[in-house]
């Protein structure tokens, strides 16, 4: 009889939530803002521009905080308690948790860049998936800019003739942007994150980039960084309209708590909760990750009498066996606010 048989495979241990342990990753453009907004520690010195909170991949791996499975890898807990973890949810080409969760904060702009489609990192051999992305922006300097696509007017030849130097930004569409908005950005458009930002990003797991224009300046080697001309007019997508950001507005759920859906494609769900009491959730079948991005809160579930703490800033997968919870406030008069991303079968 196969091991998978339910009667004599052991019962799943992953019926508890998990509390992520951050990667701090050094960049160029990174500072100690993170420290401040959402307010999180960071464990190395130096320029910290991103903090990887939920990743599966073969060079970083997310390990469990506390409880029952401390100090496990995401990596063996996919491979060892796939269905209980993941349950309808599609891992990726190579096996791995399918999305990928990070703090990112600009104080410098980052490159110019675009990320292929699923078929076009095929097409040019990238050896994993394309990448969609999602931003929710936790906090903007006045006068900050993301930029999306091109100019109206701009096509292939005209931007090609300038796109290996610093005339391709006149040719980018700036969009100015405030903390609460979120900006959607599909595999195939260019962009660029400005200084002065701070956000949370959803995104397929790859990390596959092409950079066009990195501003004129080196990588942390003191040499210049390499750019991927070719590649990246390859995986521009010059027809699909450019969305900018957009303030959600958010809907009563149930008693005095909002959210909205920010976005639903093919890869995750996003969605943002305000809850002023309690609000009862759901895995709905599949691996659902929670990024408290205000609090502290905690989390229930049926028939456990004590709650687990979640500290602001924290990011926390449900695994898809565990089913319904809830999420309440620890403070009289408080508020938290959480983004859910919901894996997608």
């Amino acid at each position: 009889m196969a091991s998978s048989d339910p009667k004599t495979s052991p019962p799943s241990t992953l019926k508890v939530p998990l509390r992520m342990g951050r990667i701090c990753m050094e960049k160029i453009w990174g500072g100690r803002v993170l420290e401040r907004t959402p307010g999180i520690e960071l464990d190395v010195s130096g320029l910290v521009g991103e903090t990887w909170e939920l990743v599966d991949r073969v060079d970083h791996n997310s390990m469990v905080r506390g409880g029952p499975h401390a100090d496990s890898a995401l990596r063996d807990l996919m491979a060892t308690d796939r269905e209980a973890l993941l349950g309808e949810a599609s891992a990726t080409i190579d096996e791995r948790f399918p999305v990928l969760i990070k703090y990112l904060s600009a104080c410098k702009p980052l490159s110019v860049q675009v990320h292929p489609d699923d078929r076009t990192a095929q097409s040019l051999h990238a050896g994993e998936c394309g990448k969609t992305e999602s931003w929710y922006i936790l906090d903007a300097e006045p006068g900050s800019l993301v930029y999306l696509g091109l100019q109206d007017g701009v096509d292939l030849g005209s931007f090609g003739a300038v796109a290996s130097g610093p005339g391709l930004v006149d040719l980018l569409r700036p969009w100015p942007v405030r903390a609460g908005q979120f900006v959607h950005v599909p595999a195939g458009t260019l962009h660029a994150i400005g200084e002065g930002i701070t956000l949370v990003e959803v995104q397929q797991n790859s990390d596959v980039t092409y950079r066009l224009y990195d501003w004129g300046r080196v990588g942390l080697d003191g040499q210049p960084r390499e750019t991927h001309v070719d590649h990246c007019l390859l995986a521009i997508n010059y027809e699909h309209p450019i969305t900018g950001p957009v303030t959600p507005e958010l809907e009563v759920l149930d008693g005095d708590n909002r959210g909205a859906v920010l976005v639903d494609c093919e890869h995750y769900q996003l969605s943002i909760h305000e809850i002023h009491s309690h609000t009862d959730l759901d895995t709905d079948g599949v691996a659902r990750a929670l990024v408290l991005t205000e609090g502290p809160a905690r989390l229930w579930l049926p028939d456990i009498e004590e709650p687990w703490l979640m500290e602001q800033g924290d990011t926390w997968l449900i695994p898809a066996v565990i089913g319904s919870f809830r999420i309440d406030c620890t403070e009289s008069g408080g508020v938290v606010k959480l983004l859910s991303i919901e894996t997608k079968a």
